[in-house]
């Protein structure tokens, strides 16, 4: 009977020593992994962002469909202005404008028109998985959106979000962390996740990491 009791005692005492272990280690190992997702999540958000700016550069506003922003970034391109030369004051005392020195020659004014996937990302960057949420194991899209804002003085801003909610960034994770992280963002009144942009306020199409 006593030995019974004594190793009773010894798998109560491994498993209490593991209980504290795993207390100490979970939300460190939930930390790093958690950075490191959203590390791969935001350099996506930025992508998308350098997209949506190319967009809007050569169309004034920015879309919220998938498909028109993709087949932009694959299929368009942007007009680019070379600029060589500028009116010198010897020029202008003479009175010439810069269409003056253009017909002369002195000055050269071209509009070049280069890839969007070249300039902006790189021939070989796969464009075509820009709307995914980089999670392995995962097949989510970012949500995408665009709205049009009017601000105190009376300027119409067009503005665009795309973000990814901590439920699917940190899918397969400790549940209760990620509950409590959504908590904790909802008391702050934030977004419970990673986003770039805003649909709401007028930000500089900022990340809410930056």
């Amino acid at each position: 009977m006593k030995t019974t009791i004594q190793i009773v005692l010894i798998a109560l005492a491994i498993f209490l020593g593991y209980q504290i272990f795993r207390t100490i280690e979970d939300p460190i190992e939930f930390k790093k992994e958690r950075k490191a997702r959203e590390e791969v999540t935001i350099s996506k958000l930025k992508d998308i962002r350098k997209a949506e700016l190319a967009f809007k550069n050569e169309n004034e506003h920015f879309t919220g469909d998938w498909d028109s922003l993709i087949t932009f970034v694959k299929e368009d391109s942007l007009s680019l202005v070379r600029k060589i030369g500028m009116l010198t004051d010897s020029m202008i005392d003479a009175g010439w404008t810069e269409k003056t020195a253009l017909k002369k020659g002195r000055i050269i004014r071209d509009t070049l028109h280069v890839s969007v996937l070249d300039s902006v990302f790189g021939k070989d960057y796969p464009i075509d998985k820009l709307k995914y949420i980089p999670v392995k194991d995962t097949v989510a899209v970012f949500q995408l959106g665009v709205n049009i804002i009017k601000t105190g003085s009376g300027i119409v801003v067009p503005v665009f979000e795309a973000k990814a909610h901590n439920n699917i960034v940190l899918r397969g994770m400790n549940r209760q962390m990620i509950i409590n992280l959504n908590e904790e963002s909802r008391i702050n009144n934030k977004y419970p996740g990673l986003k770039v942009g805003s649909l709401e306020e007028v930000n500089n199409n900022a990340g809410n990491w930056e």
